[in-house]
């Protein structure tokens, strides 16, 4: 604030010690110190206050602007949404529209089964032609090729 170095604190010290005296000079000293800080505190106070008020102006002028846009997006959709009901009624009320013609039925894939393991020979050829198609024990197939018992 002031431009004050040292060499003039030393000057306005040495003229104060010879006009006030020696015996008086630190209860001015300490008068000027709590005047200062005072002074000091309420230019600090002062300086909180005016940018307070100019933030408070600053919040007030970003308020008013989002407020204008929000009505402004308000406006719009309600517009394009009118607009939209407006042509769904269009599209919904006219009556002369040709029949659509029917799908095709839905693609469905011939292998019903598909998990299932497939031979590369089909059973029926398997059964005409007598090829196993079943694992059999061994005593299943001895049974199966014994020839049979001659009754007595």
């Amino acid at each position: 604030m002031f431009d004050i170095g040292v060499s003039k604190l030393a000057i306005i010290g040495a003229i104060a010690l010879v006009v006030i005296g020696p015996e008086r000079l630190p209860k001015v000293a300490r008068m000027a110190g709590t005047l200062l800080g005072r002074a000091r505190s309420y230019m600090a106070e002062v300086k909180a206050e005016v940018n307070r008020s100019m933030e408070l102006d600053e919040l007030k002028k970003m308020k008013d602007t989002m407020e204008s846009a929000a009505r402004d997006v308000e406006q719009s959709i309600q517009s394009t949404s009118a607009e939209m009901e407006k042509s769904w009624a269009e599209a919904t009320s006219v009556a002369s529209l040709p029949e659509p013609e029917p799908s095709p039925p839905e693609y469905r894939h011939p292998n019903k089964h598909w998990r299932t393991k497939r031979a590369a020979v089909p059973n029926w050829y398997k059964a005409r032609n007598g090829v196993r198609s079943k694992a059999l024990s061994g005593a299943a197939r001895v049974a199966r090729f014994r020839p049979p018992k001659i009754h007595s």
